[in-house]
């Protein structure tokens, strides 16, 4: 039996209960360590699904991880990329990177961008290891965030 998932795709409206309860489970044990609310916690889902910038991938249990993809001038921004704890661990964060790398190219961006809390260690290592390297250190939403980018081949 295959146990992969399949492709992400553009996520709908009847699956925002399921998309917020994974960003929920997924940024939830940052907030001690923040000692606030992380920024994907206070996102508008329903404006993402809407705009079509959105993607899931599921697996056997429903909603296995997402992300928020927004074409900004002369780059894409990775806003968002989570994946539901009981799903860490099988490669889908991985696969929703790719994805993400894949659908830049496919617009035509020559770079890929994201950011991340000053405090989530583990993202930036991960980033790191993929190609991404640190453009700027900036507050924003009383948020302290790393801003990192990957130029795309």
């Amino acid at each position: 039996m295959n146990d992969s998932p399949p492709a992400p795709v553009i996520a709908v409206a009847s699956e925002l209960a399921e998309i917020e309860a994974v960003v929920d489970a997924a940024y939830r044990p940052y907030v001690a360590r923040m000692g606030q609310t992380p920024g994907p916690m206070r996102d508008d889902y329903a404006a993402h699904v809407a705009a079509g910038r959105l993607r899931i991938l599921r697996d056997a249990h429903g909603v296995a991880g997402l992300l928020v993809l927004i074409p900004e001038g002369t780059h894409m921004l990775l806003d968002n990329v989570a994946v539901a704890p009981r799903a860490q661990g099988r490669g889908y964060g991985r696969l929703l990177l790719d994805c993400a790398e894949a659908e830049a190219r496919q617009q035509g961006f020559a770079a890929i961008r994201l950011y991340t809390h000053v405090s989530m260690v583990e993202n930036v290592a991960i980033y790191t290891k993929r190609g991404y390297a640190e453009t700027h250190r900036a507050e924003e939403n009383g948020l302290r965030r790393i801003y990192m980018e990957k130029p795309l081949p």
